[in-house]
């Protein structure tokens, strides 16, 4: 593998693994809490309605999580292309 082929190769791999996260981000922020909330209404988490739990606290979990994920991700694919820090 050259070393353009290589860098166009981690470029795609990175542009996959940051849509996979503007997708679940879309869907956790757009969808359970604007589109889906009367649905989710009807279900209840510790007494309060799970579209306001998402709209209000859910999401910004999710956030969270979405950060340490792509951060965990990103190192898995530097190693794998070789382009880590020491």
């Amino acid at each position: 593998m050259t070393d353009s082929q290589k860098k166009a190769a981690y470029w795609q791999a990175n542009l996959r693994l940051v849509l996979i996260c503007l997708i679940i981000w879309f869907v956790v922020s757009f969808g359970f809490g604007i589109l889906l909330v009367d649905p989710l209404n009807n279900i209840a988490i510790g007494g309060y309605k799970l579209g306001f739990w998402f709209a209000q606290q859910g999401s910004i979990y999710v956030f969270l999580g979405l950060i340490f994920f792509y951060a965990s991700q990103m190192n898995k694919l530097d190693r794998k292309f070789d382009v880590h820090e020491d």
